[in-house]
């Protein structure tokens, strides 16, 4: 199978890659991040300038306004630095008091200066958090998310423990993600949801809802890391190899609208880091992208899903979706 694009990996399963209504937003706010971290597919960093503008934010709220969505989930770069995100999560919840939303957070930005305010305004606007801490031990974290990061990181958690996330009984949500080290899959997600929350319970008197287990994509900055290390050949053929029917039918893309920063829309965040905009068929034959402002959600459902090899990250061994395992 490892001469195989995912395409063709399709085909010779029967499988159609087909949308369902979308279900979730997930816009990404831009590339501005605290962290710099090795495994990142945005290639974020503090001295990124790509942000989200109010002007996009207005548009991007009239359409949910207009089209009412289960869950809206922001992520970055680290979301939380934007200029306009207290304004953009005030009127989300202004307009859809119910929906889900979704922060997928750094951690370390929670006790950052400048960002006392921020674990309060997630408490007082029921944002659920999902944060990435790719180990329980200071060692792996800081080797994949630099120096320090562990101890920051810990800190956080204590904060949102502190603020009743994550807690029994709470419902105030708190997800953790792990990410595998090097040219590896993720490992169980039950076990290692069971894993993390003895050693963090035990060590740190920490508490969390779920574990995700996310697979690392072979683009941008951890594509740049395995290609330097002489690994990325090796990667994909683990990726390709490890292929999962039966991961496809929970994938992510297939009820998931993607924006970027300027608006546009994707098939998923990793295809927007590839620059591959979700087509839209028309009469004259031709394809080009949308701006959310300007999308019919009947015709996104209706649009092909843009598929490269690699989608073999989300569908490797037990797959991988921003919610986690897939099977």
């Amino acid at each position: 199978m490892s001469n195989h694009s995912f395409g063709a990996t399709l085909t010779s399963h029967n499988i159609a890659l087909q949308r369902k209504f979308p279900r979730v937003l997930q816009l990404n706010l831009g590339k501005l991040c605290n962290l710099t971290c090795s495994h990142c597919h945005v290639n974020a960093g503090p001295a990124r300038k790509e942000i989200i503008s109010r002007q996009s934010i207005d548009k991007i709220l009239d359409w949910v306004a207009k089209n009412p969505i289960q869950s809206i989930d922001l992520t970055g770069g680290a979301p939380e630095m934007i200029p306009d995100f207290k304004y953009l999560i005030t009127r989300l919840r202004e307009i859809q008091p119910d929906c889900q939303i979704i922060d997928r957070c750094n951690l370390t930005i929670l006790v950052e200066d400048g960002f006392e305010w921020l674990a309060p305004f997630l408490k007082e606007n029921k944002v659920e958090i999902i944060a990435s801490m790719p180990c329980y031990s200071p060692k792996n974290v800081n080797a994949q998310r630099g120096d320090g990061v562990f101890d920051k990181s810990i800190q956080a958690l204590n904060l949102l423990n502190s603020l009743n996330y994550g807690l029994p009984e709470s419902d105030l949500l708190l997800h953790l993600v792990y990410n595998p080290v090097g040219v590896n899959l993720p490992g169980d997600q039950n076990e290692l949801e069971s894993d993390y929350k003895e050693g963090l319970d035990k060590h740190f008197n920490i508490l969390f809802n779920n574990l995700l287990t996310i697979t690392n994509m072979p683009i941008s900055r951890f594509a740049t890391y395995l290609r330097n290390n002489g690994s990325y050949k090796e990667y994909m053929g683990l990726l390709k190899n490890s292929f999962n029917s039966g991961t496809v039918e929970g994938l992510m893309c297939r009820d998931t609208i993607n924006v970027s920063w300027e608006g546009w829309v994707y098939d998923c965040d990793f295809n927007q880091m590839l620059d591959l905009p979700t087509l839209f068929e028309h009469e004259s034959g031709e394809s080009n992208g949308v701006k959310l402002w300007d999308l019919d959600t009947h015709a996104f459902e209706k649009a092909p899903i843009r598929v490269g090899d690699h989608c073999f990250g989300c569908t490797a061994g037990s797959g991988s979706s921003c919610g986690g395992a897939l099977s």
